[in-house]
């Protein structure tokens, strides 16, 4: 899955170019420079390296990814952009995930991570020039075979022709290599492109399919041990004292070690090392958050919000506006602690020898797990290889800034002083992971006669993310951008003369992690309920209100119209259902859903939702597809079952029969239209996410009569 980063960029680069035959393209980004000094190889380059393509003699093309593969698709986007500047034959195309290394950090950032759906836009460029660098760099060794002017050249499906003559790109591969890299190279108008903007199956489809693909959970080798660990019930909570014997005894247990997060058995498998932590006798210090409860918070959250917090978003008087207002709306909001919970539960393989260290598994944060495993293991972080597995789903858990799960294993292997393979059941992941934080939303918006908001006052309660992180920089005054965002930069605030946002984000001790669509979880639905509600007070259609107020906004406005005409906003339903829109903008795309519900039996059915994404070039648009699909069920998941309960500071969830997720037999008709643009890509892994709940909350309203403004929805009659 990865290479060695033992060697520096330069031997790499030798090596695979000469010696073992084929062409390796690095390529640079302009404005990248300032990386170069994390990598003292790179220092002489104009632009800090980041990715590489390779060409063998054998005609495969294979193209190593800086980003993590997580079920998102860039296993094949980011190839279809090279391959399309340098028209390649795309069934010799292979991927691999890059080894963990400053030459594979992210477009303008000192670290190699995959977040923030900006895999696709931000590499959109640099992988192209990849691949018109390449096709240069042949072309110019073909001319010289062919004795021809490179002008009288061009590439097709592999190959460079000139007039009769034809050679495929393995046979030109090493005289490539050996030629000087031009400085600047044309990239294709987009008239001309022949992969972008066209569906593309899968790359990674048929190996998952057939089971060559390999996930973290998948690594197996000789001498490898499995431990789990004893972690502490509450948060924050310490080992007071353990008796390991009767863990001992179980067969197939090789030893049990206590490391910073608790204790660890070590067995030779999975069902050994369980049952030897089912055997354990532990005494905990509960510590400081043993008497946390969610209700209570949520209780304590609402007081907060009766006074301004810091402000996100300010402008003119709204106190002084809303007092004037013809009319007034207030309505508050809440949404729950939420867990990831990816299908594959976490895990990562460890072998530690005199002079380096191997790390096998799922993570979206290579170059932070490489650094925490350098200063446990006391080696430098290029003696530390990352090779980065498939991911069986990520939804930001695998980002974590403390790399809990990897620096979780390495201290297991460290004190085993074997290779060990450490795993988390889901139930240990759910119960004492991380979680997308609670909010609460106290919102006054004051109308003027003719329905339009007049004043806005929006005071936000939750835990920051960015705080007490290695991100920290990243607060500004005060204000964490994540747990504001689609918020304070709403398009609806923009004609909003009068207005005030502010956050209060309270320290506990619950630790919170981004999930998939970070703060736009929460904001979108918040923002596009409270929309619906306006509309209601304004005595306007909801679709109708909302094309008033956004009259300036048209890719807000295209997504709309498209979703709600494909939708048949305003036609009959059959007896018993309701429809709800919503719309929102999130990671540079922006997105429209139009939700049609029922209740059946007690429950909430939901029978279709029809949406329409711009997400500027869209370069498969079969993976946009597939993302927006699955951020919807991602989403109506969240919207209907998401919720964890903490009592006692204990999580009382613990897998799928609690924490629930949509079933195949509740999943409904989702057809989704994708807006024809030439703008920069944006985000899509995530966009399908924030507008689902507020469809489905405006649904139910629509079809009860009653408002639901706390997550998740319940049926009601």
């Amino acid at each position: 899955m990865t290479t060695a980063t033992g060697t520096s960029r330069r031997d790499f680069l030798r090596t695979a170019a000469l010696g073992a035959g084929g062409l390796v393209v690095a390529f640079f980004v302009p404005g990248t420079n300032r990386l170069a000094a994390a990598a003292p190889a790179a220092a002489a380059a104009p632009f800090a390296p980041n990715a590489f393509l390779r060409i063998a003699e054998d005609d495969t093309i294979t193209v190593l990814l800086a980003h993590s593969e997580m079920g998102q698709g860039i296993w094949t986007s980011l190839p279809l952009l090279l391959a399309e500047e340098l028209d390649a034959d795309w069934s010799r195309i292979r991927v691999e995930h890059a080894p963990a290394a400053p030459d594979y950090f992210a477009v303008g950032m000192p670290m190699q991570f995959t977040g923030g759906s900006m895999t696709t836009w931000t590499e959109f460029e640099r992988y192209r020039r990849a691949g018109a660098t390449a096709r240069a760099l042949l072309i110019q060794a073909a001319a010289r075979r062919f004795g021809v002017k490179t002008a009288d050249c061009r590439c097709e499906n592999g190959a460079v022709v000139a007039g009769d003559k034809r050679a495929r790109y393995g046979e030109l591969a090493n005289d490539a290599a050996r030629l000087t890299p031009p400085k600047t190279v044309a990239l294709k108008d987009a008239k001309d492109w022949t992969f972008i903007g066209k569906p593309a199956r899968r790359l990674d489809s048929p190996e998952k399919i057939d089971g060559r693909a390999k996930f973290g959970m998948d690594v197996q080798f000789d001498g490898l041990l499995t431990a789990v660990v004893a972690r502490a019930p509450v948060f924050g909570g310490t080992v007071a004292s353990f008796d390991a014997s009767a863990a001992r005894r179980v067969p197939g247990v090789r030893d049990v070690v206590q490391v910073p997060s608790g204790i660890a058995v070590v067995a030779d498998h999975f069902w050994a090392a369980k049952l030897g932590r089912d055997a354990l006798q532990i005494e905990w210090n509960p510590g400081p958050n043993a008497g946390l409860d969610s209700a209570v918070l949520q209780g304590d959250f609402l007081k907060t919000a009766t006074d301004d917090g810091l402000p996100a978003n300010q402008a003119g008087d709204a106190a002084a506006a809303l007092a004037k207002a013809a009319t007034r709306f207030e309505a508050d909001y809440a949404v729950p602690y939420l867990a990831h919970a990816p299908m594959e539960p976490l895990n990562c393989t460890v072998r530690i020898e005199k002079d380096r260290c191997e790390v096998w598994t799922g993570t979206q944060f290579q170059t932070l797990d490489q650094a925490v495993t350098a200063r446990i293991t006391g080696l430098k972080p290029e003696q530390v290889t990352i090779h980065t597995m498939f991911l069986g789903g990520g939804f930001g858990r695998r980002a974590t800034p403390t790399s809990d799960f990897v620096s979780e294993a390495v201290e297991v292997a460290k004190a085993a002083g074997k290779p060990v393979k450490t795993v988390w059941t889901r139930e240990d992941d759910i119960r004492g992971g991380y979680y997308r934080p609670a909010f609460v939303h106290r919102v006054a918006v004051g109308l003027g006669t003719d329905g339009k908001p007049t004043a806005w006052q929006h005071r936000i309660v939750g835990q920051s993310i960015l705080g007490n992180s290695p991100f920290q920089m990243m607060i500004k005054n005060g204000i964490d951008a994540t747990s504001v965002e689609g918020v304070a930069d709403s398009p609806y605030l923009k004609s909003v003369a009068d207005r005030h946002v502010s956050l209060h984000s309270p320290e506990l001790g619950i630790p919170v992690l981004w999930l998939r669509s970070v703060g736009h979880t929460h904001t979108g639905f918040v923002m596009e309920s409270v929309i619906d509600e306006l509309a209601k007070a304004a005595g306007k259609d909801p679709l109708a209100y909302r094309r008033e107020l956004l009259a300036e906004h048209p890719r807000h406005l295209g997504v709309l119209e498209l979703a709600a005409e494909r939708a048949g906003w305003g036609t009959p339903l059959p007896p018993g259902r309701a429809r709800g829109l919503a719309v929102h903008e999130s990671f540079g795309s922006f997105a429209a859903q139009v939700a049609e519900v029922s209740i059946d039996n007690g429950a909430i059915r939901v029978h279709q939702v029809v949406c329409a994404i711009d997400c500027g070039i869209a370069v498969n648009p079969a993976g946009v597809v597939a993302q927006m699909e699955s951020g919807i069920v991602f989403g109506i998941s969240a919207a209907l079952f998401g919720r964890l309960d903490i009592v006692n500071g204990r999580v009382q969830q613990s897998n799928y029969h609690d924490y629930r997720v949509l079933r195949m037999n509740q999943m409904p008709k989702i057809d989704v239209h994708i807006v024809p643009s030439q703008e920069k890509p944006g985000g899509v892994g995530e966009v399908g996410v924030p507008p689902v709940a507020a469809a489905l909350a405006n649904a139910l309203s629509a079809l009860t009569g009653k408002r639901q403004r706390e997550l998740p929805l319940r049926a009601t009659s």
